[in-house]
């Protein structure tokens, strides 16, 4: 195919229609969205940091340990970010969420 029969114009063909994705709702207002990662229970503990803490927000990738490393030099110091933030994490500190929003305590 020359770069001349790319230019050719041809038949159209017919917008496809998009195909849902999995996680998300075709109801009014809502049209395609995806679910956040956390649920609305998340969003009404929103962390405001208090005069000895800082407030880090979870990214893709992270795990407390690696959180740990960049705040306090540490990875081994997790969990002082678990115990300030286990409300919101449960029983397992390996199942933590991007979007999530966790107190960094300062030492």
């Amino acid at each position: 195919m020359g770069l001349r029969d790319f230019f050719k114009k041809g038949k159209e063909e017919p917008a496809k229609q998009p195909t849902q994705m999995p996680g998300t709702s075709n109801t009014p207002g809502q049209q395609g969205q995806p679910h956040d990662f956390f649920n609305k229970s998340d969003m009404n503990k929103v962390t405001d940091p208090g005069p000895n803490q800082d407030v880090y927000t979870v990214q893709s990738g992270d795990s407390l340990s690696k959180i740990a490393k960049k705040h306090y030099g540490n990875a081994n110091a997790w969990t002082k970010i678990y115990n300030a933030n286990k409300e919101k994490i449960g029983d397992n500190p390996d199942l933590i969420r991007p979007g999530q929003r966790f107190v960094i305590p300062r030492d």
